[in-house]
Parts: C-alpha cells; structure tokens; sequence
C-alpha cells in the first residue's frame, strides 16, 4: 500500500481538530498542497489561509500561541524553513510557543520544479534554533502518530515531510518522540536513515543479507533531539555507520550522527549519504536520489567497503 505523508497529515489534522478545539491551522495559499484543506472545510472557523506571506503566518501562530491555541503552520518546507526562519526564530523558539510547523515538498521531492523549490537545508537550519524539536517521519503510519504527539507535546515543533506517495512501512508503531526505532537488526554494519530514506535503507539491508552481511537499520525519525542510546549502541555492536538522509550532507542526521560518535570518542567509520553540497538539478526525485549517491546499490558498496577497513 503507498500512501502519501502529506495525504495522512491532513486526515489526522481533521481528527485531531474534532478532539481539541484549541486546534488551529494555518497555510500559505498552498492548501491543495498541504492537505490542509481538509482541515478548512471541516473547521473552517479555525482555519485561516494566510496567503503567500510565510512570515506574517508564523508571526499570527505565535500570536495564537500566545492566546493558548495550538496552531498548525503549514507550507513547502523551503518557504517555511528560509522565508520564516527568522520569525522561527525570534517570534516562536526564543519565547518557546506552542507552534508547530509541518512542512511538505521537503528535500527534492518536488522533482521537476528545480532547485528554487527544493528545501536541502531545513534539518540544518531548525536543529541549530534553540527549543526546536525536529521531526522527519518516514511512513504515512508514523507520520499520523508523529503529528498526534506533536500536537500534545508543549513547546515548538518542525515536522517535515515529503510529496509523493510512498509505501507503508509500519503496520502499527509505538512512536515516541526523541525514541529512534530500530526495522532491522544485524551486527555487522549500522544504516541511520530519516524520512523517506528509511525505505531505501532497508532495501539495502535485504540485498546486504543476501551477501551474509548483518546490516542493523535504525529509523532515525527524530533529529533533535537525537537519540543518542541508539548510536552508542550501535557504535559498540557493529563495524561501521552510515548515514541516509534526502538532505545536505552538511547539518542534517549525517552530522547529527558524526557530531554524537566524536563526543562518545568511539573508533567507527561513519560515512554520511546525502545530498552533497550544491543545488539539485532537475529531473523526478528518485532519479537524483540515486545521482547523489542514495541508490540501494551504492548503499551496498558503502556498507561494504566500511565492513573491510
């Protein structure tokens, strides 16, 4: 089955609004986009489309914040991550509201559209905001769980999620926020994947096992805060670590992870897989992916290659 992340953020925002009625949601002119439509027409008195003015929204969520709401900022991850990111920082994260902003069409899921719509920098961006908690589900099942503990969890949140449909990993999930989970298991060399490469990582691990190669899989769905018991494990039962993440290399999971093994002053490899430093060409997401570095069979030489150091 293959359902969309954006398709369950607003089925969920819809039952979500029925239970609480402090619940608002807010858009920049992208509802169709978003699924928050679905929000607006079952609340509409509760749903505001803000227009393209991405700064002035998140201003207004900090304004319902502050009058005890719990709004729900949405809009592609490159206008919310970049137009916003001061009022992110100053309106939202200094006095550390209750705002949570789901973005959709991150990394270089909107394909054909090119680099001015692609967002390769957002993780880097909300992890260094002070108070951020931030969020890459990678299945509409988990992102459904991710936005219900959003919307309980008391301070600011970023969630980012993709555009197209994608296949359902979970049948059922215990989620936690800050809890990584943990689809594959294996001793010989670790993937820490985020968001929609959680699938490709365990694509790989199914090809490794073939070759008699124990790859341990960790959904890496919380970036910050990181899940560090994870790494620590997996930095003392396993050989290497590889990261995979449809993201600049720099300042993303990669880093994040890299970041925890130095401070750990553990002796492992990590090599990060990601977007590497430059602006994506355009052509369908899947294509770059794999130009980049992202395919199953270079996830495989990687692992590979860290195994015999």
């Amino acid at each position: 089955m293959v359902v969309s992340t954006r398709d369950a953020y607003g089925d969920v925002l819809v039952e979500l609004g029925g239970r609480n009625e402090d619940i608002f949601v807010l858009d920049a002119d992208l509802a169709e986009s978003t699924r928050t439509f679905k929000f607006g027409e079952k609340y509409p008195r509760r749903y505001y489309n803000m227009g393209i003015a991405e700064q002035d929204m998140i201003g207004t969520a900090a304004g319902l914040a502050l009058s005890g709401k719990i709004p729900f900022v949405s809009t592609f991850a490159v206008f919310a991550a970049m137009r916003g990111a001061e009022q992110v920082r100053t309106s939202i994260c200094y006095p550390r509201l209750n705002v949570k902003i789901v973005t959709t069409h991150s990394g270089l899921s909107v394909g054909t559209a090119g680099a001015t719509h692609f967002c390769e920098e957002d993780l880097a961006i909300m992890r260094a905001i002070p108070n951020m908690t931030v969020i890459a589900p990678s299945d509409a099942v988990q992102t459904r769980l991710a936005v219900a503990a959003a919307a309980a969890y008391d301070g600011p949140v970023y969630m980012r999620l993709g555009r197209g449909d994608s296949p359902v990993i979970y049948k059922e999930l215990d989620y936690e926020i800050g809890k990584a989970v943990t689809v594959c298991e294996g001793d010989d060399v670790t993937i820490v994947a985020t968001g929609v490469m959680v699938l490709r990582a365990m694509k790989a691990a199914e090809k490794l096992r073939a070759d008699k190669i124990g790859a341990r899989v960790i959904d890496m769905h919380t970036l910050k805060p990181l899940d560090k018991d994870a790494i620590v494990r997996a930095v003392a039962e396993t050989r290497g670590i590889i990261t995979l993440e449809e993201h600049n290399v720099i300042g993303g999971l990669g880093a994040a992870v890299a970041e925890t093994v130095a401070e750990e002053g553990a002796k492992v490899k990590v090599r990060r897989l990601g977007i590497p430093d430059v602006f994506g060409d355009t052509a369908a997401a899947e294509l770059l992916w794999d130009k980049y570095g992202m395919s199953v069979a270079n996830i495989c030489a990687v692992a590979k290659e860290l195994i015999k150091r």
